[in-house]
């Protein structure tokens, strides 16, 4: 017996579904919807968790403006096959969801330690959050695991809370793999300054201790005594379900221009659709809000019948990191070639990232509103001197 029906189905509760369900109801002010998510809450903006919520922004004010009239949410329900013959999704419990056109936003699960007994906290949903933010209120001693994205951004979180921490990670300095070895240290060193412990070119190998009692032993042997330990270690892309139905995946799931998948019904979109990007010419995944929300909704306006749009946008990334803040387009990697160009050096600058004298991605370190004509730059495929490049992107 068939449980639920509805012409568009979507698979995964995050921005990128929030914008699909968005871009459909634009469309089409009537059909069901239904989205089905692991997640406890319905959907929320996610970048908050390590920026906004730490500060002045509310958990309701986080949560997305979205018309749920015909929509119905399946909270803490995870599919588990899709038979794309009968169009029908089954979940963990047996239930099934019939779908005309199925979206698939499923996102990415944190790349996990092999310990940790459930003590380590992997920072990525609204629960995430509330867990840790409960033992912030009550205690002060807080280990982060990873240097990256996310770990520098709950470690300032929690610093700028009050709260004694100490970072650990393999690399040697603060995000070492996207920025210039420079700017990595003067960050690293600015942490510092604010009073986090920062243990580089280290790795924790054990936890132990119970409830709010733990010890964090390290690779070289350092013993931290810890309230609560927060890693953000990277993520996992869920393809699991893709893979079963037979759709084409590549480190994520493959999608065309109109971001339909290798099923000419089934679309996907967000952390795990890999993509092309006309301004890189090469086809990549991205794991941030830009990309979600941009390209879920051209996902729904795809998937209500709209042939000519297309999804043909080079996404963009931001962090803020105590009174440090960026934004990025394009590829950063530190093992790339890196032209520097600073108006005060580690205060305010540009980095250009080239590849055989062609930029592939630019970092705007505490310079704004230049987003367009870094993308603009990388779509010139043209070659540069370093010394050409000092005067593409003005500062301001």
């Amino acid at each position: 017996m068939m449980d639920n029906s509805f012409k568009y189905l979507i698979i995964g509760g995050g921005m990128t579904a929030s914008a699909a369900i968005c871009s459909l109801r634009e469309a089409d002010k009537d059909s069901a919807i239904g989205l089905i998510t692991a997640e406890s809450h319905q959907p929320y903006d996610r970048p908050p968790l390590s920026k906004g919520l730490w500060k002045d922004s509310t958990v309701e004010e986080i949560k997305r403006n979205i018309d749920y009239s015909n929509v119905d949410i399946f909270l803490n329900r995870f599919a588990q096959k899709i038979d794309t013959n009968r169009k029908v999704v089954t979940d963990s419990e047996g239930r099934t969801y019939r779908y005309e056109k199925l979206l698939l936003a499923t996102g990415g699960s944190p790349r996990q330690l092999p310990f940790g007994n459930g003590h380590i906290i992997y920072y990525r949903t609204l629960s995430d959050y509330e867990r840790l933010r409960q033992l912030a209120a009550k205690h002060d001693k807080f280990v982060v695991i990873g240097g990256g994205f996310i770990g520098a951004e709950v470690a300032a979180a929690l610093a700028i809370n009050g709260k004694r921490v100490t970072m650990v990670f393999p690399d040697k300095g603060i995000c070492a793999r996207l920025f210039p070895a420079g700017l990595s240290q003067y960050i690293t060193d600015t942490y510092r300054e604010k009073g986090v412990e920062v243990l580089t070119d280290e790795e924790v190998i054990r936890l132990s201790g119970n409830d709010t009692d733990l010890k964090v032993v390290t690779m070289s042997g350092r013993e931290i005594r810890a309230n609560g330990v927060v890693a953000g270690i990277g993520i996992e892309v869920n393809t699991e379900l893709a893979e079963s139905a037979g759709l084409s995946v590549d480190n994520g799931i493959v999608v065309d221009k109109n971001l339909r998948t290798s099923n000419k019904d089934i679309y996907a979109a967000g952390d795990v659709a890999v993509f092309y990007d006309p301004f890189l010419e090469k086809y990549r995944r991205v794991e941030h809000e830009d990309n979600a929300l941009t390209m879920g909704g051209v996902a729904g306006t795809a998937m209500a019948g709209d042939e000519e749009t297309e999804y043909n946008h080079s996404p963009m990334f931001y962090s803020d990191m105590f009174d440090m803040g960026y934004e990025a387009v394009g590829e950063l990697n530190s093992d790339l070639e890196m032209v520097e160009n600073w108006q005060e050096k580690y205060k305010k600058g540009i980095v250009y990232y080239l590849k055989e004298g062609k930029v592939r991605g630019v970092l705007l370190w505490n310079v704004w509103d230049q987003v367009s004509n870094a993308r603009n730059l990388i779509a010139e495929n043209a070659t540069f001197t370093p010394q050409m490049l000092k005067d593409q992107i003005p500062f301001d």
